[in-house]
């Protein structure tokens, strides 16, 4: 399977390159061959590496709603430390005003979340089985380790709106994971104040010593036998909630104007709250899709039109886009803090869940872009460079391919394996974006190998895969081809370029940074959604010249 995987990437990226040339060819044809050199018929081409400077960004008050998905549990970083997190999500009706019968009376109350999951076949019965792809940690299923998973009502109201701007400016909501209030609570800031949710705790709905995701289809049965029906779904978080709570704060309110709009609603019931703690010190992290068939069911029975005979029937209630993520890190083991910009950092520190992340500064020090652009551009003088009568600029050099080698610090090979022999960073990626405008590089737009099935093997061109050598030398190469010639053709200012660690490299929105001080303002989101963590080299002096990060440039000039 892996030798057929291989094959089609090959023939891929055979396909990119070979589509390359044809745009290029297509290109000169429009500026009829004057876009390199003039009258040069003979080429070389050659390759140059250039000077770079790449830093640490220390990443806090990040905006944790409006993700894509949300993080549950306990996470030990073996390089890092551990990460705790924990959700607080608005619930609303899918009918207000409800007729719920006579003398209605619960039958049981149903919470369901599925995880990112993938069919893998069937078992000796024939029921399918799945793999979670929800559970980070590559460990067989005997082996995760349980959390305390508890739920409350939350009493704190998630605002829709924020009242401090606009009315169409939705509120977000901003990490607090440092820790410098205590260990224990779930804190965020809305941007003007800290809440604490843990101060803010209503009824207790369900509570779990010791919750372990299994990836064991959901069973589901209706009536009594012989008529009884079981079907299968995918696997879930599927718990039972404690009926009486339910019955007091829905179904006795059937005629109340709190159940009547979804305003009175969402002040009367303002929530759950999910919270994670560890057992011992140990756990295990979900990623939780809220976004599809996620609910709470609640299954009751009323008097029939048939005397003496009950209907069943059913009352939803689903989970809204107001949902954030909160984190609490203990982040003992590496310290993290702002780089030096101008030389350079050692060690890249890349971690999710308010981590922190790394830019690259293309042109540094004593490359500088006037350099650049005068080494690829034909100079006049004055910061003027020579065009075409197309109003092109005619290049001295075309560039073929350009390559950001990162190279992965060689304690990771430690720090990544676990009791198993496992790779927790085997499947890791390293998304580029553009900081100056808080989006995806022209290169991840270039790239034809986007999938939706399996992100590993999504984009893998532009921003490449995890590759472990012979020598046990682990990199990534990031392609910036057309990043480059953004800046040299079209005179682009985006020299700046995020580093942020991601398991997801088709997610693209980007989170907002709180009151930011620098050029940072945003992330990618997927950060956030990890907990995971890796240690790169960075530009420094001090790094190995077989180490250090490395800008590539392939080109073409005339003899």
């Amino acid at each position: 399977m892996k030798k057929t995987i291989k094959t089609l990437k090959f023939s891929v990226a055979f396909l990119f390159v070979f589509s390359s040339f044809i745009a290029c060819d297509k290109d000169f044809a429009i500026v009829e061959s004057d876009v390199l050199g003039e009258q040069n018929s003979n080429f070389k081409t050659d390759s140059i590496s250039f000077q770079i400077a790449a830093y640490n960004k220390k990443l806090d008050s990040l905006q944790i709603n409006g993700l894509s998905s949300y993080l549950l549990g306990v996470y030990n970083d073996p390089a890092y430390g551990q990460t705790i997190a924990s959700i607080i999500t608005q619930i609303t009706p899918s009918i207000y005003s409800p007729d719920f019968g006579d003398n209605p009376v619960i039958d049981s109350v149903v919470l369901t979340i599925p995880y990112f999951n993938r069919a893998t076949g069937t078992d000796e019965n024939g029921n399918p089985t799945y793999t979670l792809d929800s559970i980070y940690g590559k460990i067989p299923k005997e082996a995760i380790k349980p959390f305390q998973l508890t739920i409350y009502q939350n009493n704190y109201f998630l605002r829709t709106f924020d009242p401090n701007t606009s009315l169409d400016q939705k509120q977000k909501y901003y990490s607090k994971a440092d820790g410098s209030i205590n260990t224990t609570d779930n804190f965020a800031l809305n941007g003007s104040s800290v809440i604490n949710f843990d101060d803010q705790k209503g009824a207790l709905v369900y509570s779990n010593s010791s919750f372990t995701p299994s990836n064991d289809a959901i069973k589901t049965s209706v009536g009594v036998a012989p008529d009884k029906v079981t079907t299968l779904s995918t696997p879930a978080l599927r718990e039972k909630l404690d009926i009486a709570f339910w019955k007091t704060t829905i179904l006795d309110k059937e005629d109340d104007a709190v159940l009547s709009n979804p305003s009175n609603f969402s002040n009367y019931f303002r929530g759950l709250y999910f919270k994670a703690e560890t057992i011992g010190g140990t756990g295990n992290m979900i990623l939780l899709n809220l976004a599809t068939n996620a609910n709470i069911t609640i299954y009751y029975s009323k008097d029939s039109s048939v005397a003496g005979e009950k209907t069943q029937s059913t009352y939803t209630l689903n989970f809204t886009e107001n949902i954030l993520n909160t984190f609490i890190n203990n982040y003992s083991s590496v310290p993290l803090q702002n780089g030096n910009k101008t030389t350079g950092d050692e060690k890249l520190y890349l971690k999710g869940a308010e981590g922190s992340m790394a830019v690259v500064d293309l042109f540094s020090g004593t490359n500088t872009l006037e350099d650049f652009l005068n080494t690829y551009r034909i100079p006049l003088g004055n910061n003027e460079y020579k065009k075409d009568r197309y109003g092109n600029y005619i290049l001295r050099r075309l560039i073929n391919e350009a390559q950001l080698i990162i190279y992965e610090d060689d304690s990771m090979l430690t720090y990544g394996v676990d009791d198993n022999g496992d790779d927790y960073h085997e499947y890791d990626r390293i998304y580029a974006y553009d900081i100056k405008n808080n989006k995806q590089l022209i290169d991840y737009d270039y790239d034809p190998t986007g999938n939706t099935t399996t992100p590993y093997n999504s984009v893998f061109f532009h921003l490449g895969q995890r590759q472990t050598d012979d020598a046990s030398v682990s990199k990534y190469k990031i392609h910036l081809t057309e990043h480059l010639n953004n800046i040299l053709l079209r005179d682009s200012t985006n020299t700046k370029i995020g580093l942020v660690l991601s398991t997801n490299v088709n997610r693209i929105n980007s989170a907002k940074i709180l009151n930011s001080a620098d050029e940072v303002t945003s992330i990618p989101a997927t950060s956030l959604l990890t907990p995971r963590g890796t240690i790169l080299y960075g530009t420094n002096s001090t790094v190995p010249n077989n180490r250090k990060m490395k800008l590539k440039i392939f080109f073409t000039e005339p003899k």
